[in-house]
This record gives structure tokens, sequence and C-alpha cells, in this order.
């Protein structure tokens, strides 16, 4: 059956993933079930959008409920179920506005236009000359302007000519901030990932985000925070800015928003900033829409029923200190935070291996820069699930 399912989708579907030969056909909590009935632990959680568990049944008798009675009329009129779901996200993150969005990449491309139409609107750039630091190695998505922005061959080359108005720097390096930002007076923003997930778990300084803070203040810049796959207490705080004390002006969230169950993402920011974005300006077509509405504000309350926050610092410290990786000589490194960990080797074939050996031992997961694996399971995993796991994954390690 495998084999059949392989070839119709490599006849049919656009090739632009690297899938690992298995199909599952259908899921609950922390687990994957194949077309052989056969149970894995699912380590990657659809790149951490399944923070809640696979098919959560709030989530899903909110789906269910709300697909019953209306599901899109766009932003040509008022709704209720958007009102409430504005109000919940805004008073939940503690911010004044939100802009409802449908992906990740969405959420930035529409943080980048509101950080523009700030810069020209209150900063009194010169127009079209706006421009936006990002970091090297960064990942938003993969649209022509995330391309522009992204120092990874692999994502921009071929899909040229690019998207102006970008400047990387290096990630966690305060002083060569700083130099950018003292010598261009066009700059209004810096986007950032508190923790670079597809970059390979790269976690900066304890104190970088407070200094990076501080110099947009100095500069009168605004900072960006992609919390959409380390935010909704994947690092064991409700956003990742948490850990490291700041607040950003402009927060984006997606993936586990729904709970892995359809595309919701959102920008929330200040008044001050939200209104630069004036009316028919900008928007989209199931953007707020009644169904994603109802969906993310069961999938907001899971994460606080269930503190999983809280579960995931202590499963999170399980899995770091359940690996002694010194005693395996071809591990670079683990580390993480919370339920966002990798696993770097000293070259992709290892890494490789790794992959096949945890397939073989029932754990699913994919490498991320070709020799760092990703742990991030569901934050719904207990304490005896870990344990298992950890002993799948030992098992994996000896193995190679």
């Amino acid at each position: 059956m495998l084999k059949n399912i392989m070839k119709k989708q490599l006849q049919y579907c656009a090739n632009n993933y690297n899938s690992i030969p298995i199909s599952f056909k259908y899921a609950n909590n922390i687990y994957l079930y194949d077309n052989n009935n056969e149970k894995y632990y699912d380590f990657l959680a659809g790149y951490g959008a399944v923070n809640q568990g696979h098919c959560h049944p709030k989530i899903i008798s909110a789906l269910h409920k709300q697909s019953k009675k209306i599901t899109l009329t766009s932003r040509a009129c008022y709704s209720e179920d958007l009102a409430n779901y504005s109000e919940k996200i805004c008073n939940l993150f503690n911010y004044d506005k939100v802009l409802p969005t449908n992906t990740g990449v969405e959420a930035g491309e529409t943080a980048i236009k509101a950080a523009r139409a700030w810069g020209y609107m209150k900063k009194n750039i010169e127009k079209n000359k706006a421009k936006v630091i990002v970091a090297n190695n960064n990942f938003w998505g993969r649209t022509i302007t995330a391309a522009s922005s992204s120092t990874d061959p692999l994502a921009y080359n071929n899909y040229g000519p690019y998207t102006p108005g970008f400047i990387p720097v290096p990630y966690n390096d305060i002083d060569s901030l700083k130099e950018i930002l003292t010598n261009n007076q066009d700059i209004c923003a810096i986007m950032l990932e508190p923790i670079q997930g597809e970059g390979g778990i790269i976690i900066p300084d304890s104190d970088y985000f407070i200094k990076v803070k501080k110099l947009c203040k100095i500069f009168n810049v605004l900072l960006i925070c992609d919390e959409v796959q380390t935010g909704l207490c994947r690092t064991g705080k409700l956003i990742c800015s948490e850990n490291f004390y700041v607040k950003p002006d402009i927060l984006l969230l997606g993936k586990a928003l729904s709970g892995g169950v359809l595309p919701v993402s959102a920008v929330l920011a200040s008044e001050d900033i939200i209104d630069c974005i004036v009316p028919g300006s900008h928007g989209s077509t199931y953007g707020g829409n009644q169904l994603a509405c109802s969906v993310a504000c069961a999938a907001l309350d899971v994460l606080e029923e269930q503190n999983l926050s809280k579960n995931a610092i202590e499963l999170g410290e399980i899995f770091r200190n359940s690996i002694d990786y010194k005693k395996y000589p071809f591990i670079k490194e683990v580390r993480g935070m919370g339920l966002m960990n990798g696993m770097e080797f000293y070259d992709k074939e290892m890494a490789n291996k790794m992959c096949q050996k945890l397939l073989d031992n029932k754990i699913f997961t994919k490498s991320t820069k070709e020799n760092i694996i990703r742990f991030t399971p569901p934050l719904t995993i207990k304490e005896i699930e870990m344990n298992n796991a950890m002993q799948k994954i030992e098992k994996s390690l000896k193995k190679i």
C-alpha cells in the first residue's frame, strides 16, 4: 500500500519535499499510526503545529460545532466569533489588537508591512526606503519576500529578482546589530526568532534579547518576534520571548494556534502600530473566518487548562537529562528549551542514519540543516511516555 501511495503522490503532487517513506492514516494525542496499524511516537508534531496533541477532543468539538453554524463570511461584515477571538487572544498575550491571518509566512509578511507603514507614518522614514534587519540563518516561510530575506541558498536560488529592503545580521551578535543601527537611519524593525527552529534549534545568549530590545528603544526600531514555532508553550512559556524577559512590539503566532487542525496565524501589536494598516490596504479572504476563530479559541483554552507550559519544562528536562551525548563521539551537542530540542551530529550521514534508526524504533521525526535532528513532540506527552521514548532513542543511538 505504501508503495502505491508514494507512486501516486510523486506522479501527481509537486515533489518539493524530501519526504520520509512512510504514510500515516490516523493519529491520537502523541501517536501516529501507519497503514499497518503500527504505532509511532510523533516527535515532529507537524513541525510544532500539534502542541495540544493530535485531534484533541476539545478542539475537534469546536471545529464540528462551528462548522454546522457558519464558517466564512469574509471581513466584509462584522463577526461575533472574530470579536470574541480577538478579545481573547489580545487579553491573553497583553496586546491592544490582533490582525488575523492564516499561515506563518502570511503573518510575517503582514508584520513587515505593518512595520514599514509605521516607519513611514510614525518615524518619518523617506518613502520606499524603510529597511528590516533579519538574522542570518532565519526561516519564516517560502514566499518571495521570505526567500529574499533568507541567507540559505536552497531557499532563494532560482527565485530572483528579490524583494529589497532587508539587512542580514549575525544571530546572537549584539555588536554587529549595534553597528548596523548606528549607520542606517532607515531601519524600521528587526525580525528575529527567539530560538532559530529550522536553523537548527539555535539558542541565543540569555541577555541577547534584552540588549536587542534596548537598542530598539534607543534607535526607535520595532522588535518583531517570530514565534510561529517557538510560541504557545513550546519552550515552557506562553511565548518564548518571556524566557528572555522581553515583550516584542509585534508578535507573530501560528502553527499550534489551531492545534494542527487548520491554518490559523496572528499578528499582535499595539494600536499605534496596527492602525498604520488602514482599511482597504491589507486583508485576506480567510483571515479571521468564523471556523478558524472558534478553533483557535479552543486551542488556546487547551494550552491553559492543561498547563502545557509546565509540562514542556518538566518533560524537556527529562529529555535532555536522559541523553549522555558525550559518550557518543558522533554527536556534537544536545540542546534545547522546554520541548523544543535538537541533537546535532558532526556530519549529515550520521544524522540520516539516526533518523532511520529512530523510525525503525517507532520514533518519527526529521532532520533540519542536514546534520541536526529536531525532537518536538506534542506538549501533552506524559512522563511515562517520554521515558519509553528515551529508551527507544538510546537504542537507536547504540545501533549506529
